[in-house]
Formats: C-alpha cells, sequence, structure tokens
C-alpha cells in the first residue's frame, strides 16, 4: 500500500461497529476474564488500544519494526540517549535542535557519555572521528537551521562498521518525504508535533527501530515500561486523524517553499538562502537520491540583525512563533529561540548568527505568503488580510 492510502487507512481493522474513526479508549484500566488471563490490556501507561493503533501506523509509514508514541519529541530523544552508558562516544550533527544539544549537555554528559558535535554533511570528516567506544551517530537530515545534508546511506554503513548505531531525527521530512530505516539506519526520532500532527496543537514524540524482536527493541520498551513516557489515548487519537492528511499538506507546503525560495533569492535585503530543493544547494543531488521531497522548511539570512528583528515586528499573515511544521507559515529567529542554548563555538561553525531566520512554509496560498514576506521585509504597510 502507498503511503497516501497508508496515511488514510492506517491499521484500522474495525471494531464490531464498523467505525471508521478508530475509537478513543480513555479506561486507565482493564478487566481480566480471570486468573492470569488478559485481553492483552492491563494498564493504560503499558498499552492502550488506541496508540497501539498509532503506532503501528508510524511503523507502516516509516517501514520499521515497532514505534512507540510519547508525550513529546524529546521525551522520544531521551528514549534514545538512555541507550548510552558510561565510558560512551557519541557523535552528533553540530547543525542540531537546540534543545538536544541541552539533553546531551546538560543532562547526560554528566553520567560519562561523552558527546562529539561534527558535520555529518562530511563524511570523511565522520569516519576520521570515529572512535573505538564510539556507540552511535545522531544526525538531522536536512539539519537545523542550516540545511546541511547527511548521508544516511553512507553513515549507516560507517556506523555498523564499529558496531554502532545510527540514529535519524526525521521531523524535517516526516516518513511521507524521507524513510531512514530502509536506507539502513537503526533508529528514527520525530517531534509529532511538527508535521505528523501538522496543526500545532498536540504535543508528541515517536521512536521508531528497525527490528520488533532485536535488543534496542526491548531496551527501549523497558525504558517506556518504567518510566511512563507514553501518549495519551486522546492525542494518540489526534494524530490518527493528523496523519491522515500528512500527505497532502507536506507535498502542499513543499511546492510553496520552493516557489519561496526561489522568490528570496531575488531579493536585494536577503544575502542568503539555505532550501535543499534549490539545484544550488550543496545537498540536492543526495537529497534527491535519499528522499521523495525537499519539505517544508528553509532559512535565510538578511542584509543586518537589525533588520532581522524588525521584519519580524511587522508580519500579519505569518506568525512569528516556534515550532514547525503546522498548516500555518511560522517565522522563528533561532538565535533567541530554537538555539538559545547552543554553545558560541557550534554557532560559529554552522553559520547560525542574528542575521538568520527560519521559515516553516504553511499551506496557505503562495502568493499570499510572499506578499507577507515583502511587506515585512520591505517595510511596506500595505494589509494581507482585508
Amino acid at each position: 500500500m502507498h503511503d497516501h492510502s497508508l496515511e488514510v487507512h492506517g491499521c484500522n481493522h474495525h471494531d464490531a461497529t464498523g467505525a471508521i474513526s478508530t475509537p478513543i479508549y480513555l479506561s486507565a484500566t482493564f478487566r481480566h476474564p480471570g486468573f492470569k488471563q488478559s485481553t492483552g490490556y492491563d494498564y493504560g501507561r503499558v498499552a492502550n488500544p488506541t496508540r497501539d493503533e498509532l503506532e503501528a501506523t508510524l511503523t507502516l509509514l516509516e517501514q520499521g519494526g515497532r514505534s512507540w508514541a510519547v508525550s513529546s519529541g524529546m521525551a522520544a530523544i531521551n528514549l534514545v540517549f538512555l541507550l548510552f552508558n558510561a565510558g560512551d562516544h557519541v557523535l552528533l550533527s553540530e547543525d542540531l535542535y537546540g534543545g538536544t544539544v541541552r539533553l546531551a549537555n546538560d543532562v547526560y554528559s554528566q553520567y560519562g557519555i561523552e558527546f562529539e558535535y561534527i558535520d555529518t554533511s562530511d563524511f570523511e570528516l565522520v569516519a576520521s572521528h570515529v572512535k573505538a567506544n564510539t556507540c552511535a551517530i545522531f544526525i538531522e537530515t536536512p539539519s537545523n537551521p542550516m540545511m546541511y545534508i547527511s548521508d544516511i546511506r553512507r553513515l549507516a554503513g560507517l556506523a555498523h562498521a564499529h558496531d554502532a548505531l545510527l540514529i535519524v531525527d526525521n521531523t524535517f521530512l516526516s516518513p511521507h518525504c524521507q524513510k531512514p530505516l530502509p536506507l539502513g539506519a537503526d533508529i528514527v526520532v520525530h517531534s509529532g508535533t511538527k508535521y505528523l500532527c501538522g496543526h500545532n496543537d498536540i504535543i508528541a514524540g515517536f521512536v521508531t527501530v528497525k527490528e520488533k524482536d532485536s535488543a534496542i527493541a526491548e531496551k527501549i520498551e523497558f525504558f517506556v515500561k518504567s518510566e511512563g513516557p507514553n501518549m495519551s489515548a486522546m492525542d494518540a487519537w489526534l494524530m490518527l486523524r493528523s496523519i491522515k492528511t500528512l500527505g497532502i499538506r507536506v507535498e502542499r507546503q513543499e511546492a510553496n517553499a520552493l516557489q519561496i525560495a526561489k522568490w528570496l533569492r531575488t531579493q536585494p535585503r536577503v544575502t542568503q538562502v539555505y532550501y535543499p530543493g534549490l539545484p544550488e544547494h550543496p545537498g540536492y543531488a543526495l537529497q534527491k537520491s535519499q528522499a521523495t521531497g525537499f519539505g517544508g522548511m528553509l532559512s535565510f539570512k538578511v542584509e543586518s540583525a537589525a533588520l532581522a528583528q524588525a521584519l519580524l515586528g511587522r508580519l500579519k499573515l505569518i506568525s512569528f512563533a516556534e515550532s514547525l511544521g503546522g498548516v500555518e507559515s511560522l517565522l522563528t529567529y533561532p538565535l533567541v529561540q530554537t538555539h538559545a542554548e547552543m554553545p558560541p563555538e557550534l554557532l560559529q561553525r554552522t553559520g547560525l548568527d542574528d542575521t538568520l531566520l527560519r521559515l516553516s512554509v504553511g499551506i496557505e496560498d503562495v502568493t499570499d505568503i510572499i506578499d507577507d514576506l515583502d511587506q515585512a521585509l520591505n517595510g511596506q504597510s500595505e494589509e494581507v488580510c482585508k
């Protein structure tokens, strides 16, 4: 079954009522038929029918073995970091969501785990930094917010040659556009709050592993059962509803993003545009080889920090807000929002500075989005919405 059909129908086998929409099971506990007998559901933290439906659907979309739906993207990344032990060495993309850096540097490093940040779009550089105790390579591709593209296939081969894991944060593209597991990755994580939800109304996260019956899956299952970061039944139902429109949303967002990126290139006050769908992007060919799309995220630099900050206050249609992936266009100032806690050396290495803006392109009419950017960038005063 193709993705558009999987997204609409998921794993809904339809209960005795024939309900098209998966029921919401709000029960915290479940009745046992008898002593040492179970329906398969005992306690809501361990398993819930609505959440099971969502997890099975995401597993199909990612072409994986097992998924877990949890309370946030950071909860998902935390589950993966729990796999690391004292003395382990982990390589991470140096252009990375600031919350991931905070979790690594301020929480897990105190347990004797060594985290090293590197340009994972440079394969030879990554290969030269692998050590005997390297247990994992963790990447975002496209990266956040500079849009570097890393080679999933080659990095998976490198990791496996050293008995390490390749972990991919697939938030920016979603499984509709990119499937890291068939390319060789071992684990995929998502902030489900973003494209999978798509409506800025659910905080959610996902972990998907390649193999269902594996030591990794067994450990994550134990962590989920023991720590209880599970997604609620209501949020699981809302996510199932959201995923039904995933494909049409992300394809519209990508089409809009490409037009906006091309328009931004023509603007004298814009000094740089970062979008992997532009042929001049250094990762363009690689992105085409490992994904079916370029996504709806782009970043751009303007001629000064003063202009960047003034522009944010002039927006009318687009919202100046954190997060991404929703149907509404959002403009973010990474230096003081999503990446405020990034170490200065990483900011310098990646080029993330006070002139950079990150745009999550929505599904509005692209002309209206461009008109709003135009008036905000060039100081026009016309109203976008009448």
